[in-house]
């Protein structure tokens, strides 16, 4: 498998990145449409699982395209 592109990289980044946001989004609308108390449902966005995964990848390819644009 060969290196992405730096154009590549910044694609797949800003598409996790509205992926993340739209989670997110969705996330806290159901904790509001349960009536949630907003603590609650910051908690419950600190703690998924999904988005954490989703930041964790977000931080490697962030990480990668500095490289590639420091290189």
């Amino acid at each position: 498998m060969s290196e992405p592109t730096l154009q590549e990289l910044q694609d797949s980044i800003e598409e996790l990145e509205a992926y993340r946001n739209r989670l997110r989004d969705d996330v806290i609308a159901m904790g509001k449409k349960l009536k949630l108390p907003q603590k609650r449902i910051d908690a419950t966005v600190a703690e998924h699982a999904e988005l954490q995964r989703l930041d964790e990848v977000l931080v490697q390819l962030l990480r990668q395209r500095d490289v590639m644009q420091n290189a």
